[in-house]
């Protein structure tokens, strides 16, 4: 059954809601293909997209409790933005009318603490891995490369400037601003399966650099 949330702040909420029926054992949708074909005759109405890593721990619909026709999902490695990401990101706003954008993070990230190693080392990885080591290299920067802290410290900054980056975008910037669309950070516990919101302080300003 398509979402009723059709302002950010619905989003969001429903978003969360899905959260908590995941975290106390009780969800309630399933992922057979009964629910595939309710949805399969229909277009889609998602209300909100959700890009993550591709950490095969963060199942995205599995800890949101969502079901088919639901979300949209984005996930590349330590949640990099690239022209595909945002373009995929602007289609489901204009396109579908989704409402709210979360960039989620989550513990131990390792294209994160990959990011780490190769500045602490000076060995910059080669192939692609390069270009994500590369969209990450930033935040470990902002936090201090030399911190022992450097990597929860640069996942918590990465989505940070994540959602800057989203809420400056030529064609998001104007929905964000009429309050038409929300982009949101958040990070991911592995071991309660939790997603905690970032606080708005935390991510207001446009990316630094």
């Amino acid at each position: 059954m398509p979402s009723t949330a059709r302002t950010p702040r619905a989003a969001l909420a429903e978003l969360l809601a899905g959260n908590r029926r995941f975290v106390s054992g009780q969800p309630v949708h399933g992922h057979d293909v009964t629910a595939a074909a309710a949805v399969a005759s229909g277009d889609q109405q998602p209300y909100a997209v959700v890009l993550g890593c591709i950490d095969s721990r963060v199942p995205l619909e599995a800890i949101f409790d969502q079901t088919f026709g639901s979300i949209c999902v984005i996930r590349t490695g330590g949640h990099v933005l690239d022209r595909a990401v945002r373009g995929s990101i602007e289609y489901v706003v204009e396109q579908l009318g989704v409402r709210l954008v979360m960039v989620l993070g989550h513990e131990r990230c390792g294209a994160v603490g990959s990011t780490v190693e190769a500045l602490r080392t000076g060995r910059r990885p080669g192939g692609d891995l390069a270009y994500v080591v590369d969209r990450i290299a930033p935040a470990v920067t902002d936090v201090g490369v030399d911190d022992p802290d450097a990597h929860p410290l640069a996942i918590r900054r990465h989505v940070r400037r994540t959602v800057a980056a989203l809420r400056a975008d030529d064609r998001l910037a104007g929905p964000v601003e009429a309050g038409e669309l929300a982009v949101e950070g958040a990070l991911y516990d592995l071991a309660t399966g939790e997603v905690t919101l970032l606080p708005r302080e935390e991510t207001r300003n446009r990316p630094p650099g």
